[in-house]
């Protein structure tokens, strides 16, 4: 049962709103189906887009800020709970820890590197909780491309064809993440 979701996403907001509003629409179906929002606890951008649609329909939040990024005033005070950590290592750690599944939203290069960690430590058996990818405006097909390309070309065994799955709206995100199946870990020729 998926009762909090980790959600890697941008502290920029992109060039178009929809970016925004579908990171809104996102946090509110978090919140009515009483799932909590574990995140960067970022105010502004991505991240703040989601903590306030979950916030204004009653979810719950934690967010996870490394110190030295707290002390640039980024961090959000409306988090039902804050967690301040000493590196970044320790800040994706606890974020894993407390989640049930994981999303990655629009973001950046920060959002791909908490992205892939978690899908190498799927494919190495740290954990098996469901990966989605809420592909606002077809944001990450670029990525699901190279993904693509480096299975074909073998670097990444066909098993994990669907580790991470796309998804265009909450609800198709939701469904997905709550019926992945678990993949076995990685063997080495």
């Amino acid at each position: 049962m998926i009762k909090r979701i980790a959600v890697f996403c941008g502290a920029s907001k992109g060039h178009d709103d929809t970016y925004v509003k579908e990171a809104y629409a996102l946090g509110k179906y978090l919140a009515e189906h009483q799932i909590e929002l574990v995140f960067g606890a970022g105010s502004v951008g991505i991240m703040g887009a989601i903590q306030e649609g979950v916030l204004d329909y009653g979810g719950r939040v934690i967010g996870v800020m490394p110190k030295f990024l707290d002390e640039r005033e980024i961090t959000s005070q409306k988090v039902s709970e804050l967690i301040l950590v000493d590196s970044m290592h320790e800040r994706k750690q606890k974020m894993s820890d407390l989640a049930d599944a994981f999303v990655m939203a629009p973001g950046g290069a920060g959002s791909l590197e908490e992205f892939f960690e978690i899908y190498s430590w799927a494919q190495i058996g740290l954990h098996q909780k469901p990966i989605g990818i809420y592909n606002t405006k077809q944001f990450f097909n670029p990525l699901q491309n190279l993904i693509e390309h480096m299975i074909k070309e073998g670097f990444i065994d066909e098993k994990y064809t669907h580790l991470a799955r796309l998804y265009e709206t909450p609800e198709s995100l939701l469904e997905g993440l709550k019926n992945a199946k678990p993949i076995s870990t990685r063997t080495y020729d």
